[in-house]
């Protein structure tokens, strides 16, 4: 069972490794039912990467280097989107990667990630890419977080982000969580259909 924290404690701090879902009525649309997983917080500002926003991509599309690569692509996040980044669990083979959490990693070496996966010697189920990212300036996501905008959940289950069905992945995390965030898993997207 993952660590929760009660969404509405204006004391909580973001860390590295946590995922934010999106409350159930956040009417943005680049973050209406979302996860995102935070890959920096520090006063410099935050980032991380929608988990479960598919885009019509594919890794080929995308860059020329990895033609006949069909992987697909998430959109994660509003920011840069003409940048490629990715995550994995494999830190132990690409070089420059930044850890996360325990097993997970963030970006490395370009040149090593290219070759393991055009030789087809690494699974590409252990990666996922995004085509931009979410960002906040310093101090922009603990007020989101304190207009109940973000519930954080701490000890991200790896499985989860790399294995979870995209379409099912927002619903699922909050049903982990249990409590009342099981019931918010089942609200209606328009709560006026409740």
């Amino acid at each position: 069972m993952m660590e929760f924290f009660d969404y509405n404690d204006k004391n909580l701090v973001p860390q590295k490794g946590d995922l934010l879902i999106s409350e159930p009525f956040l009417a943005d649309p680049n973050f209406m039912r979302t996860v995102i997983l935070l890959c920096e917080h520090n006063d410099d500002g935050s980032i991380g990467f929608v988990l479960n926003k598919k885009s019509s991509l594919t890794l080929e599309d995308v860059v020329s280097e990895f033609k006949g690569v069909k992987q697909e692509v998430y959109i994660g996040g509003p920011v840069q989107q003409d940048t490629l980044h990715f995550i994995h669990r494999k830190g132990e083979l690409i070089a420059e990667s930044t850890k996360i959490a325990e097993g997970l990693y963030w970006g490395g070496s370009f040149d090593e990630l290219t070759f393991l996966l055009k030789d087809q010697l690494v699974n590409s189920s252990d990666f996922k890419f995004f085509i931009g990212y979410s960002g906040w300036a310093p101090g922009q996501l603990m007020d989101e977080i304190e207009m109940n905008s973000w519930i954080i959940s701490r000890n991200v289950s790896i499985e989860q982000v790399f294995d979870t069905d995209a379409t099912v992945l927002w619903k699922e995390v909050l049903k982990n969580l249990g409590g009342k965030y099981k019931v918010m898993s089942n609200y209606p997207v328009d709560p006026r259909l409740n």
